[in-house]
């Protein structure tokens, strides 16, 4: 019974070590795992050009990391993932748009760089001059406030209305103080603004080349194009407060700035937008 009881105990012994050793290999494949994770680097975006950088950006990074594309499909999950700490960083905004968000969804996003200025402007699918453009005439805005101040400041460097003094890019339709042709306000999702476009009673249709792409034009078809650029507005590189300066964003930021995107941006998006680094 001794000899047995002696037995017994080696083999719980041997068990014990070998169970020691599994779980010494566990945790060393865990903690591996783990440091693999940290070399991710997840944006989220939601349109070709703006996919095409993060793709890019992928490419040029360095020091060992991955860039992981979150697709999207509207203009506000991008946002709401990031605030949430689902994903490091998005890219597919501007700043005036940033800061909205920030203001009612009580965001901590913060603009990191800005990456390039896209070419925006109003489109006619039955006017071929501003002045065959009757009074009376439906016009269709983006709906969210930063994008529609930046349309009504084209509307009023075109001569077509006038703004309360002093409101810029940031001025609402509660600003137009002069409106001669009597321009009837249509507010529509900047999404479907290029549906807009077919529709008959429609004159003209405010678009980014990314939406007013959908319908087969390109900023060469705008009838009235902006000619004072607001850097303000330039497409960027958004991360949060918290990981902003993190070896992670900084990594994403020289890739984003890389001479393989400024190359592709040049050379195959030259007709759409400009860099902004």
């Amino acid at each position: 019974m001794k000899k047995i009881f002696l037995l017994g105990t080696l083999f719980a012994v041997t068990g014990f070590l070998f169970a020691g050793c599994g779980s010494q290999k566990s945790a060393t494949t865990d903690s591996n795992e783990g440091k693999k994770e940290d070399k991710i680097i997840k944006v989220a975006s939601h349109m070709p050009p703006m996919t095409d950088v993060v793709k890019i950006a992928g490419e040029a990074i360095e020091d060992g990391y991955q860039v992981e594309l979150v697709q999207v499909n509207d203009n506000i999950q991008y946002n709401e993932l990031l605030n949430a700490k689902e994903i490091d960083a998005n890219f597919a905004q501007h700043e005036p748009f940033m800061q909205k968000f920030n203001q009612e969804k009580n965001g901590d996003l913060v603009l990191v760089q800005k990456i390039y200025n896209a070419k925006v402007g109003f489109y006619s699918k039955n006017y071929k001059k501003v002045t065959d453009i009757p009074d009376g005439a439906k016009v269709a805005l983006p709906s969210d406030v930063s994008n529609e101040g930046r349309a009504l400041a084209i509307l009023a460097e075109e001569g077509l209305i006038k703004l309360k003094d002093g409101v810029g890019f940031e001025g609402t339709i509660k600003d137009v103080v002069a409106n001669p042709k009597r321009l009837e306000w249509l507010s529509v999702d900047l999404l479907n603004l290029a549906e807009a476009y077919n529709e008959a009673d429609v004159a003209l249709v405010y678009n980014y080349p990314t939406y007013i792409a959908k319908v087969g034009l390109t900023p060469k078809d705008a009838l009235i194009l902006e000619k004072n650029i607001d850097d303000r507005f330039a497409i960027s590189l958004v991360a949060r407060k918290d990981n902003k300066d993190s070896a992670k964003i900084k990594a994403l930021k020289k890739a984003m700035t890389s001479d393989k995107v400024r190359d592709f941006l040049i050379e195959k998006q030259n007709a759409t937008l400009v860099p902004a680094f």
